[in-house]
């Protein structure tokens, strides 16, 4: 599944997002979903999601 598509996540699923610090090294941190807080059904670089740890980034991987 595709992390670029909003119907494709929801709340405590686990993901792998790219946080804003680490766009350029492209190093993921795993996390479970807390918010989406992307409002568009789809976004080429990925849904933007609050992580329960507090991490926000956009999803690049659905586990």
């Amino acid at each position: 599944m595709s992390g670029t598509i909003r119907a494709n996540l929801k709340k405590g699923l686990t993901v792998n997002i790219v946080l804003k610090k680490d766009q350029r090294s492209g190093t993921l941190t795993k996390g479970i979903i807390k918010d989406i807080l992307t409002k568009s059904p789809q976004h080429t670089h990925g849904i933007k999601v609050r992580l329960e740890c507090g991490s926000v980034g956009r999803v690049k991987e659905i586990l």
